[in-house]
């Protein structure tokens, strides 16, 4: 898919961790079962991809972690700080993404506190990486709590890059919600998935853009 990836890359491989990347899921009341269904599998769907795979072996490995969250409190941890170097540790984190079950089906969406919790998280990441990057996924836009806005201003998120994932249209609310309110950082970004159906190809381009990188990315 990525012509030339290993070559690209080759002078990040020996870095010890080249990326810290911190997964946030929704599962508000707005996310029915089928809809969770579809995002939990298609996040190990993405993670165990061959594509993404071979980023991650490229890079030399990354530190990943991955939580569900919803009302202000909350957070349900699907994947504790784990690094995948290879084809056999991506498999085994997709395994445990899949089988965690759901923790709260009735909270409305406390993006604000989802993202503090995030900050929290990568605060707590095993070693020091060259990059850090929180993707944070949803359906909507903050309804319970304190905001984005003030989330960055309470946590530290100095060098840390947010990214969004939107489910939903480019002309809905939320997708321009995410891109005013929630994305931030040095290279920034919002993938766009149209419907819960297409939510593992986008977290697949996801993944691989922000494991290699936006400069790398744009050789495809």
């Amino acid at each position: 898919m990525i012509g030339g990836l290993a070559i690209l890359v080759s002078s990040t491989t020996g870095h010890a961790c080249s990326l810290a990347l911190v997964l946030a899921m929704d599962s508000s009341a707005s996310v029915d079962a089928r809809e969770y269904h579809l995002q939990i599998n298609g996040l190990a769907d993405a993670v165990q991809d061959p594509d993404v795979i071979n980023a991650i072996e490229a890079v030399g490995g990354i530190y990943l972690t991955s939580f569900e969250w919803s009302g202000r409190y909350q957070q349900v941890e699907q994947l504790g700080w784990r690094f995948l170097d290879n084809k056999d540790s991506a498999l085994t984190a997709a395994s445990i993404i899949r089988q965690a079950p759901r923790g709260y089906t009735e909270f409305p969406t406390a993006l604000g506190y989802a993202l503090g919790h995030a900050a929290v998280l990568m605060q707590r990441a095993p070693t020091h990486c060259r990059r850090k990057v929180i993707d944070v996924a949803g359906d909507g836009i903050n309804n319970d709590g304190f905001g984005p806005d003030s989330a960055y201003k309470a946590f530290d998120f100095e060098n840390v890059t947010v990214n969004g994932l939107v489910i939903g249209t480019p002309d809905t609310i939320p997708v321009d919600y995410y891109y005013r309110e929630v994305i931030k950082g040095p290279g920034a970004f919002v993938e766009i998935a149209s419907t819960f159906d297409d939510y593992a190809d986008a977290m697949k381009r996801k993944l691989i853009r922000e494991i290699i990188g936006n400069g790398l990315a744009a050789a495809d």
